[in-house]
């Protein structure tokens, strides 16, 4: 029985059989490598990962496919929403030290998946996605370009990012009116420790005016904390590397604590 696709998950699946082999190709599944599967539809990418690495885990939400999906016999299915699926305890339930995770992304909710996995990203051997290409171009930006927001700092903090395929609309069924691209997100081994939650809404405030000078954003932010140390804050948000954003935040964490 055809599935047809359901906008409110957001559904485009994957049928170019060249774009497969290439994704499968960049994630070079490994046999017995503890994998998971994000959306996996109708299996397309499925079907040859499985094949690869002998036993994989799929998070489904759409009951009908997850019931498709149940019927092979190497899947493990977890019919849930992603953004409620505890990544730790996935791992530990495959008593696997870290997870390989992939997945073609729905596209209505990329970011909210990307920010729920930053928080297991210590369980994490790495992550290959397929997104919509506009929003790799910001995950890998450098400085100084129009990309460069908040979502590639908070992502380039934790992982080293490779935009490693482009996938054209004609590869899916039906076509999404956008380009995708495939990234490869590797966690850095030894990354700055700062707060999460600080750094997060620093960068919000800086970027929240992105044409203005920090001064009038970050500078007023960073006064308002009772921040002590210095930092130019006669730049654009666009302009400061993630090292100095990473920086700054573990100051006045520091200041805050009362270093």
């Amino acid at each position: 029985m055809k599935h047809f696709a359901r906008k409110r998950f957001g559904q485009h699946f994957l049928a170019d059989v060249s774009i497969i082999d290439a994704i499968v190709r960049e994630i070079a599944p490994k046999a017995g490598q503890a994998m998971v599967e994000i959306g996996p539809g109708l299996a397309a990418l499925t079907q040859p990962l499985v094949e690869r690495v002998g036993r994989l885990t799929v998070v489904e939400l759409d009951r009908d496919l997850a019931a498709r999906l149940r019927q092979h016999g190497q899947l493990k299915v977890v019919e849930a929403d992603v953004l409620k699926v505890d990544f730790a305890a996935l791992a530990d339930e495959l008593a696997a030290p870290r997870l390989r995770v992939v997945g073609n992304l729905p596209y209505n909710i990329s970011s909210p998946i990307l920010f729920h996995l930053l928080q297991f990203v210590d369980r994490v051997e790495d992550q290959h996605f397929m997104l919509q290409k506009e929003v790799v171009d910001r995950m890998v930006a450098a400085p100084s370009t129009s990309d460069y927001g908040r979502l590639s700092v908070m992502l380039q903090w934790r992982y080293a990012m490779e935009d490693v395929l482009f996938v054209p609309p004609t590869a899916f069924d039906p076509p999404p009116k956008v380009d995708s691209a495939v990234v490869r997100m590797v966690p850095w081994p030894q990354p700055v420790a700062v707060d999460e939650a600080l750094l997060s809404q620093l960068v919000q405030v800086a970027f929240s005016q992105r044409r203005k000078l920090l001064r009038h954003s970050l500078g007023k932010w960073l006064e308002e904390k009772g921040f002590a140390g210095t930092f130019d804050v006669q730049r654009r948000a666009e302009e400061v590397p993630v090292a100095e954003y990473l920086a700054l935040a573990v100051q006045v964490s520091r200041n805050q604590a009362g270093f």
